[in-house]
This record gives structure tokens, C-alpha cells and sequence, in this order.
């Protein structure tokens, strides 16, 4: 088994801690299980008064149990505030996820959706985006958005840019370990039917899956590929 796309180096851009479990967390597996170097930078920080400073350490420490379950060789915290990078200056933004995607040099760079539901995540998107501007021979060679249950289908598809997946990843092998990290997320597990479940999390995937033939699968919409 190789990394996807032979990818040795992949960075990961999570809006806040989860979204890179729930959006690629079997890829990134296969990824370190195959020898890659797997990075997360976590954009966001819950802050009071919104969030209590106890819940925030606590959704840290399950973030660092998770990531260590996966394999993920770094994870960066940014530290910006959850659901208020509306606030935050754009340059401010684009300066500190440019400097930390630099300190990693990806071959793969995986960002959530801009047509994602919470402005955070197409922030984000476009924040990544900044970096991954083909302006020199260092950039990421390939660069996907990944699918995030509560989010990707949550606006308006079809009046805001709807998630048609044309990269789908067999995680067939990995899955058990995608949904084994997100129940380390004790903050964030949810009941079934809601989609932030163990059994929405192993549906999807198994859809995804059905779609291209395999057990199970991650999507995704490929922004740019540079052979």
C-alpha cells in the first residue's frame, strides 16, 4: 500500500479539532500506515466566553489522543478563535497558515470545503488557498477539499457551491481506525441519527465506498493537481 498519490509529506488544514478526523481520517491512517508524513495545523481555539477554558483543554487532550491513534506525525495549533475568524484580519490569517504550511513543505495539502455551512471553514478554504498559489517550484503538488458530516452538506447546495466529489480514497482498511479516533472525541459524539455518530460516520463511508466499488471510502473535490 502506498500514500495516496505517493504523497510522502501531507498537511492537513482542520478549521477546528474534528474536522480532520470526520473529513479524511481514514486517508490520513493509510497515509502514516504507508510510511507519510501526516501533519494537521488546527486553525481555531474555543474561547471564553463562548467556551469554557475546561472544555477547551479537554477537546485538546482528545484531539492529541486521536491524532496519536491515526499516526499523525505533528499537529500545529493556531490558535485563532473559534467561530469568529470573521474577526480575525485576513492577512493575519493567511500570514500564520502560510508560515506553518512552509514549515511542512506538503506534497498534499487537504482543506475543508468553501461551500461548508460554518463561515470558519470557507475562511479557511480560502486561507489555504492563499499559500498553495502556484508561485514557486515549493508548493503542494495536489491540493483536495475534504467532505465534513454536519458541515459539507449543511448550506444550500445548488444555490452555494454544492460538494460533487470527483477523488474518492479506499480506506477500507482504515475506517475502523477513523471511527476508533472520532470516539476519543467524547466532546463531540453524537447519538444516532445525528450526523456527528459513529453509525453516520460508517455510513457515509460505506456510500462513498459503494460509489467507486470499495467497502469504504473518503471523497473529495480536487482543486489542483501539478504533475
Amino acid at each position: 500500500m502506498t500514500p495516496p498519490f505517493n504523497a510522502r509529506r501531507i498537511a492537513v488544514v482542520a478549521p477546528h479539532p474534528d474536522d480532520e478526523i470526520l473529513g479524511c481520517g481514514g486517508t490520513m491512517a493509510r497515509a502514516a500506515a504507508a510510511g507519510a508524513q501526516v501533519h494537521v495545523i488546527v486553525v481555531t481555539r474555543g474561547q471564553p466566553p463562548l467556551f469554557e477554558e475546561a472544555l477547551v483543554r479537554q477537546i485538546r487532550a482528545e484531539t492529541l489522543r486521536a491524532h496519536a491513534m491515526i499516526g499523525v506525525t505533528d499537529t500545529q495549533f493556531l490558535d485563532f478563535p473559534a467561530a469568529g475568524l470573521d474577526r480575525v484580519p485576513r492577512s493575519e490569517l493567511n500570514h500564520a497558515l502560510s508560515s506553518a504550511l512552509a514549515r511542512i513543505e506538503p506534497d498534499l495539502l487537504l482543506i475543508p470545503f468553501i461551500g461548508d455551512i460554518h463561515l470558519d471553514h470557507q475562511i479557511v478554504f480560502n486561507a489555504a488557498l492563499v499559500h498553495a498559489r502556484p508561485r514557486s517550484g515549493n508548493g503542494p503538488g495536489c491540493v483536495m477539499a475534504y467532505e465534513t458530516l454536519s458541515e459539507t452538506n449543511w448550506l444550500a447546495p445548488g444555490v452555494t457551491p454544492a460538494f460533487i466529489p470527483n477523488i474518492f480514497v479506499d480506506i477500507g482498511e482504515t475506517l475502523d481506525r477513523k471511527i476508533a479516533a472520532f470516539r476519543l472525541f467524547q466532546t463531540q459524539v453524537k447519538p444516532s441519527p445525528d450526523e456527528r455518530s459513529l453509525e453516520a460516520i460508517r455510513a457515509l463511508a460505506t456510500l462513498r465506498g459503494a460509489t467507486v466499488h470499495r467497502h469504504a471510502a473518503e471523497a473529495f473535490v480536487l482543486v489542483r493537481q501539478i504533475h
